[in-house]
């Protein structure tokens, strides 16, 4: 049996209950984790409110807090086995959460060795890392003594060979434990069924018109839709299946109260915060801590129907599969087993990925008119039939001068993303932005009330592990008044400030390779133009940028990872508190990398590059080379070119790594059970613990409002982005269901109303968007030097060629009389025409700024965040809500759960479907 207190420490396969899977032998019928009483593990302390710690410390040390112990009085009967599957070995014991270690076998010393060594064998274990292995196995052993006063129910299962023991312990909690922490949580508990609203507005729209919606499709076991309110154990016999203790809790309930319970069970002394099981893993005594999927996701080899498939099957089958690629996601069933933070996360990525539906479609219209309307182009016709008519001076001081007719089908090609479809489809797109984050605010508050998040608040949160275990002080909460570990304030200062400094190196380094692409191209282009070959002379440009955007998504790619990894390290060394407070960091320092990196090469090729050239006889320079021009077909095409590599090329690696990288870790992770295990059939723990860990949402989040980015900030260059966008999101929803469904082991379901940070960075991106599109639009596009032309000269822009080009210098002797694309007179002066031309530019962008904006504040104006019809039923359940809990009400639910409104309510006239309604808490009533 387990001890506590001083004496030999036991190693864990004599401590722990010893039940080798292989070998399938039946457990002792007393044990450390309790004892065996018809078929169901009891622990010895569970009945007794009065244990106390054998292992207490000194009596000079601080005294620990005692686990919180519930005391019951029922007794185990005899029952027949459920089913096999998720369960103690006795067939009726539910488990909610696996704990996994690790130990390796002790190597024997050598014979030679051991003669030769002055100091004995049994020396040999006051090793550093034998005293480690023993301090881990003592945490172990009193965590798991502590999870025993706490009430829990353990069963342990072995597979070991002669180099490794892994072991499982499985834990479950009672049913007077599930109801004591539900009540501390204030989870959601059902008082009745009522219909399951339909939230999906695209369906509403297309049953109205009576067409067929092939996107829609019935789901097997969708989960009730409740009244509900917070739990109380006093009003437990108000709640709807209360009788029923195995399926009352949801299992994402009882896996939020096991874990809650293994975070806040200590393992050593409290006043070192030696407690949770999330330091134990950071320490290294626990290996993994999950919650067990429901069974396999494949279907069986024998035929079942729908409704015999368990949770993970219907969502392997209904979502995660390939061929559901044009269905709507099962929301209610992802929030049902994943959780409610990761259930919003889909419902975003699909809300999303609906709305690029319109966008796409305006993009590729506007797209293929500028290719209907390529023959009717004037300027490249021009260009194309004007022969030698215009002599170009050399791109490079080595260079010959060249025809502007050799450019005649970049001319044509820089059509498609210069015309005036998209300046039109810049301004929808700056209409698009704002439109789609009001729905998603309305739509974000109607899932929020669907799933009783909308006035959840996270609590107190408990010190981070890391920030635990590197504190250097202890001091008061001032919030709980427990005394924790502390990081001076002014020291954190100073650590971030010094992370700022860091950022900014890093943030240099992107410009350095920002600098060193550059020089690439205009290396490529001379080598291209010096070959001699007609082609490659003509097409050097172009072969500079496309194969420097290449050479640019590599370094961006690998800019990325580092940087990942150092500011996950910058963020550890700034000792945030909490985990919310870690990762708001966290966020910041990647995402502002992350802009500069992906977006600094697309910024310079549409607002700086051919800025700064100069004319002949007087170019600027960049450390001896001449500063780029735009190619032949002008930046706009350039900067197309630079983001379709960018952001496809992105979307394809990103696609390829999210599809390996979790089966390699998940096949590293098989072989190492199965070298352990050999060839025997797996339990479900083994299986679970082969998976790969899931990581957080991080990733995929700042992956799609990279996205985001792309097709808003620049759609003014590129309006096939939208399409590319929508593409890779719809193998995007599917890549992820199958990660979470088949290759990652089951988080523990949290809880969340919104998404978080995302959403004010998504906010700053679409305002950017308007921006960046009327600089986009003004400087980099010829929309408004062929307007200001048309306006002043000819309306059908003949002659409009000549009118961009300027002769070369007086003082430029080399080529005399070469052309060059600029509004400067003959001494190298801006013209009058340039002048006016900026002030149409400048004017261009405040009305452009100030009609987006206003127009944009109207929509957020008309648009409320919170349907009104919901704040009528949010204000009304919050009133049933109140009748439902009242301490003092003789008829059950009283009005609230009636089908037919109270004659005498004051909302019976506005609201005529009382039964649609969901009761909720009202906000006094604590939070969760």
């Amino acid at each position: 049996m387990l001890r506590k207190g001083a004496g030999p420490l036991l190693d864990d396969g004599e401590s722990l209950l010893d039940v080798r899977c292989m070998a399938g032998e039946q457990a002792a019928a007393d044990s450390s984790y309790g004892s065996l009483h018809n078929a169901a593990y009891i622990p010895p302390r569970y009945f007794s409110a009065t244990a106390h710690n054998e292992g207490a410390e000194d009596d000079d040390e601080e005294e620990e807090e005692e686990p919180v112990r519930i005391p019951s009085d029922k007794k185990i009967t005899q029952q027949a086995p459920l089913s096999p599957g998720n369960y103690f070995r006795d067939g009726r014991t539910k488990i909610d959460f696996v704990l996994v270690w690790e130990v390796r076998a002790r190597k024997k010393p050598h014979a030679k060795r051991r003669a030769n060594d002055k100091e004995p064998p049994q020396g040999r274990r006051t090793t550093s890392s034998q005293q480690r292995k023993d301090l881990l196995a003592q945490w172990r052993e009193r965590f798991v003594q502590n999870l025993q006063s706490a009430g829990m129910l353990l069963e342990k299962e072995e597979t070991a060979n002669e180099k490794k023991t892994i072991s499982f312990l499985k834990l479950s909690a009672p049913w007077d434990v599930l109801v004591y922490h539900a009540e501390e949580m204030c989870l959601r508990a059902p008082l009745q069924v009522q219909p399951s609203p339909d939230f999906n507005t695209s369906a509403r729209i297309m049953k109205r018109l009576c067409i067929p919606n092939v996107l829609a499709e019935s789901v097997p076991k969708r989960p009730l839709d409740y009244y509900t309110c917070t739990f109380r154990k006093s009003k437990m016999d108000r709640f709807l299946g209360c009788a029923d203790h195995d399926t009352y809790f949801t299992s994402t309930q009882r896996h939020r109260i096991v874990s809650e319970i293994l975070e806040t069970t200590a393992y050593g002394k409290r006043k070192m915060a030696e407690v949770g099981v999330s330091r134990l893993l950071t320490e290294g005594a626990y290996s993994a801590a999950f919650p067990l999927h429901e069974g396999q996701y494949q279907l069986p080899k024998y035929e079942v129907g729908p409704d015999e498939l368990n949770k993970r099957q219907v969502l392997f089958q209904y979502w995660a599969r390939w061929s559901k690629w044009y269905k709507y996601q099962p929301l209610d069933h992802i929030r049902e087993y994943f959780g409610e933070k990761i259930a919003i996360y889909f419902a975003w990525l699909g809300f999303y990925t609906a709305w690029l539906l319109p966008a796409a479609s305006v993009g590729t219209l506007v797209f293929l008119s500028g290719v209907l309307s390529l023959a009717s182009n004037v300027p490249a016709q021009e260009v194309c039939s004007s022969g030698a008519s215009y002599l170009m001076c050399p791109l490079c001081n080595t260079c010959q001068p060249w025809n502007m007719s050799d450019i005649c089908p970049m001319a044509k090609l820089g059509y498609l993303f210069d015309h005036p479809g998209t300046v039109f489809f810049s301004v929808f797109m700056s209409f698009w932005a704002v439109t789609f984050l009001e729905f998603w605010k309305r739509k974000m508050a109607t899932l929020a009330h669907h799933w009783d998040c909308m006035d959840f608040h996270e609590e107190e949160e408990r010190p981070r592990p890391e920030f635990v275990a590197m504190a250097p002080a202890r001091d008061y909460n001032p919030v709980t008044g427990v005394k924790e570990p502390y990081f001076p304030k002014k020291d954190r200062l100073t650590r971030m400030f010094t992370a700022s400094m860091v950022i900014i190196i890093m943030l240099c380094v992107v410009v350095i390779f920002l600098v060193t692409v550059i020089m690439y191209r205009g290396i490529i282009s001379v080598m291209m133009f010096h070959t001699g070959n007609p082609v490659l002379r003509t097409q050097a440009g172009n072969i500079a940028t496309i194969s420097g955007s290449v050479v640019n998504l590599g370094l961006i790619l690998l800019m990325g990872q580092v940087y990942s990894a150092l500011a996950e390290q910058l963020t550890k060394w700034e000792m945030h508190r909490t985990q919310t407070q870690y990762e708001d960091a966290f966020t910041f320092k990647v995402f502002v990398f992350q802009f500069v990196n992906f977006y600094s090469s697309p910024f310079y090729v549409a607002f700086f590059k051919g800025r700064y050239v100069g004319y002949p006889s007087n170019y600027g320079t960049l450390l001896g080379m001449r500063n780029e021009d735009c190619g032949p077909g002008g930046c706009l095409i350039e900067l197309a070119e630079q983001l379709f590599i960018i952001m496809v090329g992105k979307q394809l690696i990103g696609n390829v790594q999210e599809f390996i990288i979790p089966k390699v870790k998940s096949w590293q992770q098989k072989r190492s059970l199965d070298r352990v295990r050999g060839g025997c059939d797996l339990h479900r723990w083994e299986e679970d613990y082969r998976l790969v860990e899931q990581q957080g949402l991080f990733d995929e989040y700042l992956e799609m409002v990279l996205q985001f980015g792309f097709i808003t900030i620049f759609v003014a260059a590129f309006p096939l982005a939208p399409l590319f966008a929508l593409i890779n999101n719809w193998a995007e929803i599917r890549l992820d269901a199958h990660k979470f469904v088949c290759e990652y082991r089951r988080p523990v379901a949290q809880r969340a109303q919104n998404i978080g940070a995302w959403f004010n960075i998504l906010e700053a991106l679409s305002h950017l968007s308007v921006i960046a599109n009327a600089f986009l639009i003004a400087f980099t596009s010829d929309f408004l030097s062929r307007l200001l032309y048309q306006y002043k000269f000819d309306k059908d822009l003949s002659g409009f060629v000549n009118f961009t080009l300027a002769y070369a210098p007086l003082n430029y002797t080399q080529y005399p009389m070469c052309r060059y694309k600029a509004f400067r007179d003959n001494n190298g002066n801006y013209t009058l025409v340039y002048w006016e031309l900026l002030a149409v530019r400048f004017s261009f962008i405040i009305a452009f700024e100030h009609v987006v904006f206003f127009v944009l504040r109207a929509i957020d104006w008309i648009v409320p965040d919170v349907p009104e019809s919901l704040l009528v039923q949010i204000k009304r359940e919050h009133y049933l809500a109140k009748q439902a809990l009242a301490e003092h009400q003789d008829i059950l639910l009283g009005a609230g759960v009636r089908q037919t409104p109270p004659p005498h309510s004051n909302t019976s006239s506005s609201s005529p479907h009382p039964s649609r309604r969901r009761m909720r808490s009202a906000p006094d009533t604590g939070h969760w």
